[in-house]
């Protein structure tokens, strides 16, 4: 068979068959097939879609691409906690501890900045030593001292999925209902987990834009993990505007930290215990949602959850106390304020131009082969539905070069809405599924 002519069908709104399927997935990961045909492949599905059957054939090829790991060993229900990607979403380092102190298996395979949202590693790797790129040995010896354990995909784990999910980023290819479900679910199912919790993003910081584009993704996962005989449960979240105040790597490290500690925002700790919630839910430590709603809540007033965030970090080679102490974190040298041009009330902030001004500064990536700096980002002062005075502070930029902060700082100004009418409060968990 022809690439072209596969290409070609599925341009034309067609379905592919399994082993065709298998020999896009094979052709690219040898290296047969190059990046400009995979790029038109991955345009052709972003238009014309995939059928059920096509997604999970594609998530089991490649799944099956490489090594999975068997952590049957190692005694207890594996839970894993996904997030879609959002801007200022840093609740993998506040609800997996606490799973992790509530006795649950957690498992974090996680991946790095996409788009205009940032990336799990990226932002472990802000604390200084933290090494997200384990053996597989390293990786079960950690789950079983101390429960949870943060990695990379290694070369072995789920190859097709780390090839794609960088073309995808750079071939304006990323909101796609079919590949984000199988790049997801391939890398989750390659880890060994037993259930996973995703939390699926909607709103101008989201790849999904409306609620029933994220419900059709959510459904997908979810099927994808019956058919695989997982438990698999999905929060539909707002994400209309960053979550917390902190968008930008060692600077959501420091606000995990003091959510952790019990001072976060409202926001992202209320997010963070309802995913750890259903994580100890399903990792059978609670009889009840509610029951696990409780030992979330627990963990985080009592300490244990920081504690084992802490431990992680110290034997994953990164310095615990930079989650103290911050200036022991990368930290910026220019600092650039923007006011807010008028009174009124913050009626909306578009997450997606936050997102887009903070990788604009260095937090993010514009190719897939450019580095991110640490250090830089942007901290909110406001959120939706707060007052505030004409020339009072909206947000800081903190940076390390002064290329494009000027141009960030517009985007960041024009990203924030005054009127003079309060805003109706919006939800932040709009749904489940599963």
């Amino acid at each position: 068979m022809r690439t072209v002519d596969l290409i070609q069908r599925k341009r034309d709104g067609g379905e592919l068959a399994p082993e065709e399927i298998e020999f896009l997935v094979e052709g690219y990961t040898s290296g047969d097939i190059p990046d400009y045909q995979m790029s038109a492949f991955l345009m052709a599905v972003f238009f014309s879609g995939m059928s059920d059957r096509e997604v999970s054939r594609l998530t089991e090829c490649m799944l099956r691409s490489g090594d999975t790991v068997d952590l049957s060993a190692i005694a207890g229900v594996k839970v894993d906690k996904h997030s879609t990607g959002g801007v200022g979403d840093k609740t993998s380092f506040i609800a997996a501890p606490l799973a992790a102190a509530a006795g649950v298996v957690v498992p974090m395979m996680s991946g790095r900045a996409l788009g205009h949202t940032g990336g799990t590693l990226d932002k472990l790797e802000a604390i200084p030593g933290f090494r997200t790129n384990l053996t597989a040995e390293e990786f079960t010896t950690q789950l079983a001292e101390l429960g949870l354990c943060f990695i990379g995909q290694t070369d072995r784990l789920a190859p097709a999925d780390r090839k794609l999910y960088a073309l995808r980023d750079v071939t304006a290819t990323v909101e796609s209902i079919p590949l984000i479900s199988s790049s997801i679910m391939s890398k989750k199912l390659a880890e060994g987990v037993d259930a996973l919790v995703l939390d699926v993003k909607v709103g101008s910081g989201a790849f999904m834009k409306k609620q029933v584009d994220a419900r059709r993704l959510a459904q997908t996962m979810v099927g994808i993990g019956r058919r695989m005989d997982k438990k698999v449960q999905a929060l539909i979240t707002d994400m209309n505007q960053p979550l917390g105040y902190a968008v930008g790597n060692a600077l959501e490290i420091m606000e995990a930290s003091q959510t952790l500690q019990n001072a976060g925002p409202a926001d992202l700790t209320k997010l963070s215990i309802e995913l750890a919630a259903r994580m100890i839910f399903l990792g059978k430590k609670s009889a009840t949602l509610e029951e696990a709603r409780h030992m979330a809540e627990h963990h985080l007033v009592d300490g244990s959850g920081y504690k084992k965030f802490k431990q992680v970090v110290a034997a994953q080679g990164g310095n615990p106390q930079a989650l103290d102490k911050f200036e022991l974190l990368p930290n910026a040298t220019g600092m650039r304020e923007v006011a807010s041009p008028r009174a009124g009330y913050v009626s909306s902030i578009n997450a997606a131009d936050i997102g887009t001004a903070s990788n604009m500064i260095g937090a993010g990536r514009d190719k897939k082969e450019d580095a991110i700096d640490p250090a830089v980002g942007i901290i909110l002062e406001v959120k939706t539905g707060e007052k505030v005075d004409a020339g009072s502070v909206l947000c800081r930029l903190y940076y390390t070069k002064e290329d494009r902060v000027e141009e960030a700082a517009g985007m960041v100004e024009d990203a924030f809405r005054i009127s003079s009418q309060k805003p109706e409060e919006r939800e932040l968990i709009l749904e489940v599924v599963g």
